[in-house]
Parts: structure tokens; sequence; C-alpha cells
């Protein structure tokens, strides 16, 4: 028998979740606060909280001295090309996976979870030659193609998990009733795993998005995107804070958008299989 839930536990477990999501949220709240501050007001001691002088200057300076809206299109470009591009590779490798499994399979998916694991600056100088001697370097099919090597690993695994979840005699259906393997992929079961679909692509697009370490060493100017953007206001003068933080403003903002609107099917998409 479930044990009832009292209303001062419910209280307790509601501040203190609403403790923590502020406690996340605070240091990109503050990052907003001080994009609208001068610089002598994003360095002072202490801290202004609210009451500084609000200014939008940040905001034209950064737009004035840098093209954001070519730094956008190169992020929205390369995240959900190469996203789109892993789905491609990853749902026939995810469909053998679970409904034909290998006595290696989970091995193999062990395998590709590991290469997560090693650190990226270990291939970084690899990378970097054969990217200079293909002639890839700054350009968006080199880092596309990059990011979702990055994350083909995870793309493979939640569509893994989905495909365990739909019954096989559904498509052992489709088989007699002459469908071949291909008709089998694109007409019974991706839209049968579309929820789980879409979890993957948000969650792969954001992940690609926020990716620094390889956009910073493999971009320079033309397939730039906008974590280049924010690195291009530290310089060796010093951090200029405000326009730093208007920088960052501007490049979190459409991602936080999207992860508003989308939060269910995040939410679903990281915890799918976890509860039965």
């Amino acid at each position: 028998m479930a044990r009832k839930v009292t209303n001062s536990r419910r209280w307790t477990f509601t501040i203190l979740a609403w403790g923590v999501a502020l406690l996340i949220f605070f240091p990109i709240l503050w990052t907003i606060l001080t994009s609208f501050k001068s610089e002598a007001d994003a360095i002072a001691s202490p801290p202004k909280f609210l009451f500084f002088d609000w200014t939008t200057e940040n905001y034209a300076e950064v737009q004035s001295r840098s093209p954001y809206f070519r730094h956008f299109m190169n992020s929205v470009i390369i995240s959900v090309g190469s996203t789109l591009l892993g789905l491609l590779i990853a749902i026939p490798a995810a469909w053998s996976m679970a409904f034909q499994p290998a006595k290696r399979t989970k091995d193999l998916l062990m395998w590709m979870l590991s290469t997560k694991m090693m650190p990226a600056a270990g291939v970084l100088i690899p990378m970097y030659l054969l990217f200079r001697s293909w002639g890839l370097l700054d350009t968006r099919l080199g880092i596309t193609v990059v990011l979702m090597l990055i994350n083909l690993p995870i793309i493979t695994w939640m569509l893994y998990t989905y495909f365990r979840e739909i019954p096989s005699e559904i498509l052992e259906a489709a088989r007699m009733d002459g469908a071949s393997l291909m008709k089998e992929i694109l007409h019974v079961l991706t839209p049968m795993a579309v929820p789980g679909i879409a979890s993957t692509l948000l969650l792969n697009v954001i992940l690609a998005w926020n990716e620094a370490f390889w956009t910073l060493n493999l971009t320079t100017s033309r397939a730039a995107p906008l974590t280049t953007f924010i690195a291009s206001y530290s310089s060796p003068e010093g951090l200029f804070y405000a326009k730093l933080s208007a920088a960052s403003t501007m490049a979190i903002a459409p991602i936080l958008i999207l992860g508003w609107f989308s939060q269910k099917q995040l939410v679903r998409g990281l915890t799918f299989g976890a509860v039965k």
C-alpha cells in the first residue's frame, strides 16, 4: 500500500526543488544581469544585483563588433546537421542491435559509450593534422562531421533504448505482409518511435550547440559558431565581463528558448526506460 504524502512533506519537497532549481539557474541569471551593467558595475565590490544603472550598450557594441547572425547560422547548421547525420547512421544501427542482437551487441554498446570517456585533448593533434591535410579546417562540413562522431554513441544508445520498448511482433507482422527491410524501418519502426527520435534530436542539438572544445580548435571565422563568438571577448587586454556576458546571453538565448518549449520531450528522453 502506498504511503500517504502529507501536506508538510509535499511543501518541503517543493521548496527544496525550487531551491535546487534556483541554485542551478543562478549563474545564467547573473550572466543576464551582468550583460545590462557597465564594465565598472560588472566588477564592483560588493556586487550589485538589481540596483545599478541598466544599459543596453553592451548588446549594441557586441553586434557592431561581431557578425552575430553569421555565428548564429553556423551554430544552427552545425548542430542540426550533425544531429540529423547522426540519426541517419544511428537508426539502422540501433534497429539491428535492438531486433537482431548478436553475441557481442552489449559489448559493442559499452565500447561505444566508453569512447565518451576519452579526453578530447588526447586526439586533438591527429584530428587537427587530418583536417589540415583534407582542407576541412574552418569548414561547416568538417565540424559537423566531428560533432556527429562525438554524439553518435549517445544517439545510438538513446534510440536503442526506445526501440527495445517496441514489440518485435509488430515488425514481424510487417515482414509477413511483404515489407522490405527499408520499408520496415521507414514506414513501421520510425513512425512508432517518433517521440523517442524527437527527444534524441532535441538533446543532441543542445549538446552540439554547447560544444566548445572542437569548435574553438577547428574553426576560426568562416565556420565559427556562437562558442567562438563568446570566446572572442576574452583577450590579452583582459576580460570585459559586461560585453562577455552580453555575448553569452545572445548565444544561450536560442537554446534556452528551445529547451523551455521542449522540456517535456527532453525529460522523457532522459528518463525513458528508467522506471517500469
